[in-house]
């Protein structure tokens, strides 16, 4: 890997101050960096626009958090280009590394000693009239809401063209396993283990107490037509919205790439749960 992106939390200094120390122990390495603009301004450097550099890298390092991951997921997802998360906060349950880590670890990325580990994506399709007019991937959830405290709406469900339900509801969950432990655990649903080849439907505060979760294969195509409600909104990953209208249809399946993480030591999952839900506590 000769080709490194870096790309850091927009807006937080301790992200650039963690980007300059590691350009510094890179010193004398044969290797080209492309660093997003916004950081690359306050170190005087060259800089790309972020959506440019997956198709540069051979590796993207992120310098956030959570957060900053799922969106660079979502821009580097399809070209199947690997990211390595140095989380710069609490706790992430996705990022693989700590800022005090970095030095130590990438000597490991630059001699091969890593694995990759693959999560789902999902793709969701919004038609309008017949006619696709918006599609956008995310690798933690699909939301359908309301953009503001208002009445139920009204959606018709369908799991590959079979008819399931009409659901009233605040809103719906579509979420991978990576998703699970982000805004369809505070709605009820369970937690699946992140790589299962499986998506999870939860609904919002529904109108009939025995619509529960539901988890499905991930060869499954979810189908949503939206019935009844003003304000509705589709979300993705909590970062991208795009406003929907009644009669719209929103087609939700697995993307046929994955979003791909450098793994550079054993991670324990049910650490990071005990840890982050204080389990036991």
């Amino acid at each position: 890997m000769k080709h490194i992106g870096i790309i850091t939390k927009r807006g937080e200094p301790e992200a650039v101050r963690a980007v300059k120390d590691f350009l510094t122990c890179m010193k004398g390495k044969n290797l080209k960096f492309f660093i997003e603009n916004e950081a690359a301004k306050v170190l005087k450097t060259k800089g790309y626009p972020r959506q440019e550099i997956p198709s540069k890298s051979d590796l993207i390092i992120v310098f956030g958090g959570d957060g900053t991951l799922l969106s660079v997921a979502r821009l580097a997802g399809k070209l199947g280009v690997p990211l390595l998360g140095v989380n710069l906060g609490g706790l992430g349950f996705i990022t693989e590394i700590s800022r005090n880590e970095v030095r130590k670890e990438i000597s490991k990325v630059l001699s091969g000693n890593y694995i990759f580990e693959e999560r789902i994506m999902l793709l969701a399709d919004v038609y309008r009239k017949g006619r696709k007019i918006v599609q956008h991937n995310a690798l933690n959830d699909v939301v359908l809401n309301k953009s503001a405290l208002s009445r139920m709406f009204e959606l018709d469900i369908s799991i590959n063209t079979q008819y399931v339900s009409t659901f009233r509801a605040d809103g719906l969950i579509v979420s991978t396993p990576t998703g699970s432990t982000a805004h369809s655990l505070s709605a009820g649903g369970p937690i699946l283990y992140p790589t299962l080849e499986s998506f999870l439907i939860t609904p919002i505060c529904p109108h009939t107490l025995t619509s529960r979760p539901i988890v499905l294969p991930d060869t499954f195509v979810l189908e949503v037509a939206i019935k009844s409600g003003d304000d509705v909104y589709l979300t993705l990953d909590g970062q991208v919205g795009f406003p929907l209208k009644i009669n719209d249809q929103i087609k939700i399946k697995k993307a046929d790439y994955k979003a791909k993480f450098l793994v550079l030591h054993d991670r324990d999952y049910f650490q990071i749960l005990r840890t982050k839900l204080k389990w036991g506590e």
